[in-house]
């Protein structure tokens, strides 16, 4: 007989079966480019073994919970009784089972398919939690309440949460897939009269699955008693009084308890009697619910409530001892520090080396000078955040702002792709300034600056593949003989064709040789020029993922990378550092810290891009465990382990065998330019606005809890945390100044919200990892906290800024620069202990009107105590504070009397204008405010003939001081105002 059934287009066949292979080959073209790629870079491994557990845990994801689903469904079907019902109700069912018989097959397989397809893709992205069971070390020390290894806390117990979790979901689906297809099929039918009748199999089944489910519930309870030493509902984290005295013990109890009740379910499904079972489960359920529940609670409120100091107390210092430990502050030296209020003549003396290194040049600001001095032509670029380093010049150490010139690929006037792809590839050198002085005109000294390359830097190669703004890909390289391509500089000597040539000819890429290579990255990318472009050769390599950050996370995935890598020429290179930290969720007692929320401040809300968060996670546990260069010519990474104790790290290298080498290969070169990591700085600052209080009783009482000041340079309001600052100091007790990394405390709001802005407390990490000869400082990391007695009114950085917004002479010499359309910018707010006291020292920098202006620092603010200084240079207005004589000289020292001063620019062929006279200047901006103040007295006495006279000494003045400095008329300083200022300082 013919068949009825339609038959399917061949057409339609051929076109479903080619998407399934285009689709297919396109996922293929994905898998095979990574693979290009850690081969690449020699980290083969990595792919290799992240990809084999990935598939591996999704096999046993899969299995684990669709074989238990299929295997209840399939038994319901093949025990199902033969005879057909009898009864009426029997009748309607019979109705249903001839509805979904055709679908029967169908979704016997796929029901348990999907739900295993889920349960792979979870287990298959907790891969790093199976690695780690598997590969644990020993932390080496014991939790206080079970006594056990608090490794079993941070590598196996999310192991077995994760596996008790899986096969837990999968007996509970079981059960339920047992229960409808028993009842569909009829092994589970309503009785003729009443009650419900179950076959021989369903008792069996049914018994046997529900007495597993309670097991792995028992064995659930068992495990979450370990989870109570992470847990955050007490008043601490961690094992508090009820849990200890009741929760606990009744947590045992039931697990223990539902063993029994387990054992009775497969006694009901040998003979039948469901009540005996269904009794034990209900009371089951009773017991856990007032034992672990209501007991505990009843404990709380009239045993630990009344009476919480005292009986939390060795809780509560668990919490605090832990929490150090976990976070790395265990030893943090703290000094009771009184300090003075009051300059006094030659208070610097002491301090001079201090004094001379103070940072002026603030990173953010300057930002825009060095794009205008020196990005030279369009298509380069400056990051929004410049970074803080150190460099040893004839001898002597600097601190240094420094920045690499990079490819801004949006600033590419033709954006043809053979422009974007094989013309504009790389950035070109790095520009780096003093970061303690500036020239007479305001701008930076540069020590290295220009195209090509000059300044107090060794030789080094210049170019920059691999950066913070490098394109999403560039082909690079070319046949041996052929014309370079790559844009290397601009070259106006270059007879003509205005700009220099080059061939990447290191290995920083996978090669694009072949026909299936170009193909598959033409996939990759979307884009068919790899493909068709003549461009491409067989010497061609495709540099991707070249932001360092984005390109270590992804070559090491177990690590958490700061936010900030910075630049630094090392062993005649420019190399990206960075720092990676290795955490954990699980370690005992300690309290979990939300990484994002810790570490954004007024840099990252306002240079997202320079500057990045970590991730949004919550670990209680973080070392900086690995230091990490990428070469910005090659994109090399090397990993160098500097934790050498941290488990988790020796871990993974199990995991990695030889990913990461030993700290002893580092360079002595390298070493002088390792700091301490920044983001694991802002963590253990926040923590430690609590955490410093070391006594339990003193910290349940929260009285002398702390809390990081907002940014007093950013709008009122903004909420934006002060970031830390790298500067050089001297803290109380060192032998001599290292370079650091500081943050200021004030108390905590109170609790009706108010907050004082009184310094409470000053922390300060030795920041600088190499000594003289590149070995690891001895001092390295050393955590300094000078904590300040409550009663002190020593200003915060918020006071600090409100004096300095609110004293009339600094706020009528301001007025002047603010004449016309300029605007006045305050830099960052530098906190520095010395002279016995609190020094703040503030650079303000004034920049024109216009779309060409730049920043330039034109002014130092100091306060130290209630008294304020404010200079054209930081030693002038040191002097001022210090009854005369600091004595000690800054870095600007000098500045004013010079004739001349080398900016280091060579952005345009003109000569720049020399340097002002800065006696003069400073003279006639003396006069001028004098005559200010003369003209706001005169009014307010309503004497116009005096007030007339004023304002012709304003003129002069004025005049005096664009005679000195010319550059004042570009900034609007041309003329006088006829009105007093107002507080805010507007007209």
């Amino acid at each position: 007989m013919p068949s009825n059934r339609p038959r399917r287009s061949p057409l339609l066949l051929t076109l479903v079966s080619v998407a399934i292979l285009v689709v297919a080959f396109i996922a293929f073209t994905q898998v095979y480019t990574e693979i290009l790629w850690f081969k690449q870079i020699d980290a083969s491994q990595v792919f290799r073994t992240v990809w084999v557990t990935r598939g591996l845990t999704f096999l046993a994801g899969f299995i684990v919970m669709a074989v238990p689903v299929w295997l209840s469904l399939h038994l319901a079907f093949r025990s199902r009784p033969v005879y057909a019902p009898t009864t009426p109700r029997q009748e309607n069912l019979d109705r249903y089972r001839e509805a979904i018989e055709p679908l029967r097959k169908v979704a016997t397989l796929a029901i348990p398919a999907v739900v295993g397809l889920l349960a792979g893709i979870t287990a298959s992205a907790n891969w790093n939690t199976v690695l780690e069971w598997v590969n644990s070390t020993s932390f080496g020390s014991k939790d206080p309440e079970f006594g056990m290894d608090k490794s079993f806390f941070v590598f196996v117990l999310p192991g077995l949460r994760l596996i008790g979790d899986q096969v837990g979901m999968a007996i509970l689906l079981s059960l339920i897939a047992a229960l409808v297809g028993h009842y569909l099929f009829g092994g589970i039918r309503p009785g003729e009269q009443k009650g419900v009748i179950l076959t021989k199999t369903a008792q069996w089944q049914l018994g046997i699955t529900t007495a597993v489910l309670i097991l792995v519930q028992a064995g659930r309870l068992w495990l979450a008693r370990y989870e109570r030493l992470t847990s955050t509902g007490g008043i601490v984290p961690g094992v508090t009084y009820v849990d200890d005295r009741a929760a606990l013990p009744a947590m045992a109890i039931v697990a223990i308890a539902a063993v029994l009740v387990a054992f009775l379910f497969v006694y009901t499904a040998w003979k039948g009697n469901w009540r005996i079972s269904l009794i034990a489960t209900a009371t089951l359920i009773v017991l856990g619910g007032i034992s672990i529940i209501a007991y505990p609670a009843m404990i709380q409120q009239f045993q630990v409530n009344p009476s919480q100091q005292s009986l939390e107390s060795e809780y509560i210092q668990h919490n605090i001892d832990s929490t150090r430990e976990a976070f790395g502050f265990d030893d943090v030296d703290v000094t009771a520090y009184e300090p003075s209020t009051s300059g006094e003549k030659g208070a610097l003396r002491s301090d001079a080396e201090t004094a001379a290194s103070i940072r002026l040049l603030d990173p953010n600001l300057v930002s825009d000078t060095f794009r205008q001095l020196q990005q030279v032509r369009p298509y380069y670029s400056f990051p929004q955040q410049l970074d803080v380093d150190r460099y040893d010049i004839d001898g002597e150490k600097r601190d240094t702002v420094i920045a690499v010139r990079e490819l801004s690929p949006s600033s590419v006037n033709n954006q043809s792709w053979y422009n974007r792809a094989i013309v504009y590839t790389h950035g070109f050198g790095v520009v780096a300034a003093n970061g303690n002085q500036r020239s007479p005109d305001g701008e930076p000294t540069f020590m290295e600056s220009d195209i090509p390359p000059k300044g107090d830097f060794p030789k080094y190669e210049p170019r920059v593949y691999f950066g913070e703004s490098s394109p999403d890909y560039s082909i690079v390289g070319g046949e041996k003989g052929s014309t370079p391509r790559e844009l290397d500089y601009p070259s106006d000597e270059d007879k003509g064709s205005g700009q220099v040539n080059n061939t990447f000819s290191g290995d920083g890429g996978p090669s694009l040789g072949g026909l299936f290579n170009r193909l598959a990255y033409a996939l990759k990318f979307q884009d068919e020029q790899i493909l068709l472009s003549d461009a491409v050769n067989n010497d061609s390599q495709i540099l991707y993922d070249r932001h360092p950050r984005e390109r270590v996370e992804k070559l090491a995935p177990f690590l958490k990378i700061d936010g900030d890598p910075y630049p630094a020429v090392v062993d005649g290179k420019i190399k990206w550092i960075l720092d990676g930290y290795t955490t954990a969720k699980d370690y005992p007692y300690s309290t979990p810290q939300p990484l994002e929320e810790a570490t954004t401040d007024s840099t990252t809300a306002t240079a997202p891009n320079a500057v990045a968060t970590l991730p949004d996670e919550e670990v209680n546990y973080i070392r900086n465990s690995v230091k990490i260069t990428v070469d910005a010519y090659d994109g090399t990474v090397d990993m160098y382990q500097w934790d050498k104790n941290d488990p988790v790290l020796k871990t993974w290298m199990k995991v990695f065998p030889g990913l990461i080498k030993s700290s002893s290969q580092m360079s002595g070169d390298l070493m002088n330019h390792v700091r301490y990591p920044e983001d694991l700085f802002k963590v253990q600052r926040d923590l430690l606005a609590k955490y410093h209080v070391t006594s339990a009783s003193e910290f349940y009482t929260g009285q002398d809890f702390w809390t990081l000041p907002t940014d007093p340079t950013k709008k009122a309001n903004s909420g934006l945390t002060q970031p830390p600052f790298y500067m050089t100091l001297q803290m109380p007790g060192q032998q001599s100044p290292s370079f650091s990394l500081t943050t200021s405390y004030i108390p905590a709001r109170s609790s009706e919200g108010q907050a004082r802005n009184n310094l409470t407390g000053f922390l300060a990490a030795d920041a600088d990892a190499g000594d003289k000869k590149g070995q690891v400082a001895d001092s390295y990391g050393k955590l300094r906290l000078l904590q300040l007695p409550r009663n002190t009114t020593v200003p915060g950085p918020g006071q600090a800024q409100n004096n300095f917004n609110t004293a009339p002479d600094v706020q009528r010499s301001l007025n002047l620069l603010r004449q016309g359309e300029s605007e006045v910018q305050n830099g960052n707010l530098l906190t520095l202990p010395i002279g016995g006291g609190l020094l703040y020292v503030q650079p303000v920098y004034v920049r024109s009107a216009g779309d060409t202006s730049y920043p330039l620092l034109q002014h130092v603010l100091v306060a130290f105590g209630e008294d304020i200084g404010f200079a054209p240079t930081l030693d002038e207005a040191l002097d001022q504070v210090f009854g005369g004589d600091s004595g000690a000289k800054a870095g600007d020292a000098g500045t004013k009397d010079s004739g001349s001063g080398d900016s280091g620019s060579s952005t345009s062929g003109e000569d720049k204008k020399s340097g002002s006279d800065s006696k003069g200047l400073n003279d006639a901006l003396q006069e001028a405010k004098k005559a200010m103040e003369d003209s706001d007295a005169a009014l307010k006495k309503g004497d116009f003939e005096e007030y007339g006279k004023a304002q012709d000494r304003l003129k002069n003045a004025i005049e005096d001081a664009v005679a000195a400095d010319p550059s004042i008329a570009d900034k609007g300083a041309s003329a006088p105002a006829t009105e007093p200022a107002d507080k805010d300082g507007g007209k």
